[in-house]
């Protein structure tokens, strides 16, 4: 891990959260407040993916707006911003096309409290137990954060994939993703879409080539698919409101069109792994963190386990 020192706090070093963003579950009977109804992880493990799950008050998302806000004016102006170096990755335009412009970065839990808190959230992450495995709920561990910002009339596209096709380097596949709308989406301002039932197209559970890496051609990965696979292409918009979610397979094949209106499309994402996801790889997993030996599992401080259903019981 690089050793530059961190120009402000690494909330990384925090491995619970910290009251910023919401009041931590204190009462073990509360965590079932949280439960995922049965029908909704039916839905997910016969789609795909389930949609419009409210997490986030308005003033939730307010308070979160501001601090992305203040960020992506920091992008712009350079790399230099305070926490700049604790982000895994980050691009002020993921296209290079300014007529369809892309933020994106992974790893701003670390510099702010707010988004820091946000990947403990009870919301999230108490129904992600039920969704990583279908016979048995898991624990829950922090894979990596996202933020993705569409400006208005001119932000771009985030083309069809499937996220595992990107996480290989761990192992088994049991990841799942959050997606959580700051602002409505529309079919005008760049909605997520979702392809269903395509997390079950290849039986074998590998993940689709990777068609796209430049973020501008949607339509790419038809060069991958069978024949088949075209004729099942069917995309829904999933529409979300402002402080919803979406949970999505980790084999869902999923994007979004351009921004087009007058208004931004910000969101956050939080991607979680199932407790036992072991390294496949002797790199860093992610970007200015420590390598995890290939074979063993991601723990500590870049991982933190977020919700163990054992405590629903504990005194």
């Amino acid at each position: 891990m690089e050793e530059k020192t961190a120009s402000v706090k690494d909330w990384s070093t925090v491995s619970v959260p910290s009251g910023g963003l919401f009041k931590p579950v204190e009462d073990a009977r509360s965590w079932s407040n949280f439960d995922l109804p049965a029908e909704r992880v039916k839905e997910f493990w016969e789609n795909g993916y389930i949609t419009n799950v409210p997490v986030l008050t308005p003033d939730q998302c307010d308070n979160i707006l501001t601090v992305y806000q203040e960020l992506v004016k920091a992008m712009e102006k350079s790399n230099e911003f305070p926490g700049y170096e604790l982000l895994y990755e980050h691009h002020s335009n993921q296209s290079g096309d300014p007529d369809n412009v892309l933020m994106h970065c992974l790893g701003h839990w670390r510099f702010n409290q707010l988004f820091h808190d946000l990947v403990f959230l009870p919301e999230i992450a108490v129904p992600s137990s039920k969704l990583l495995h279908p016979a048995e709920d898991k624990s829950v561990r922090l894979w990596h954060d996202q933020l993705f910002a569409k400006p208005p009339r001119h932000g771009g596209v985030v083309a069809w994939h499937q996220d595992y096709s990107y996480w290989t380097r761990t192992k088994p596949m049991m990841h799942l993703t959050v997606h959580i709308a700051l602002d409505e989406q529309t079919l005008d301002n760049g909605a997520l879409h979702y392809v269903p039932g395509s997390h079950k197209w290849r039986k074998n559970g590998e993940p689709l080539p990777i068609t796209d890496l430049n973020f501008k051609d949607m339509e790419s990965i038809q060069t991958v698919l069978t024949e088949e696979e075209k004729a099942l292409f069917k995309p829904v918009p999933s529409l979300l409101k402002k402080g919803e979610a979406s949970f999505h397979h980790p084999l869902m094949v999923h994007g979004s069109y351009g921004n087009r209106s007058e208004c931004p499309r910000r969101a956050c994402v939080v991607n979680y792994i199932a407790d036992g996801v072991v390294s496949d790889s002797e790199d860093p997993l992610l970007q200015k963190t420590n390598p995890v030996p290939k074979g063993e599992k991601l723990n500590g401080q870049f991982y933190p386990l977020i919700y163990d259903p054992s405590w629903k019981q504990a005194n």
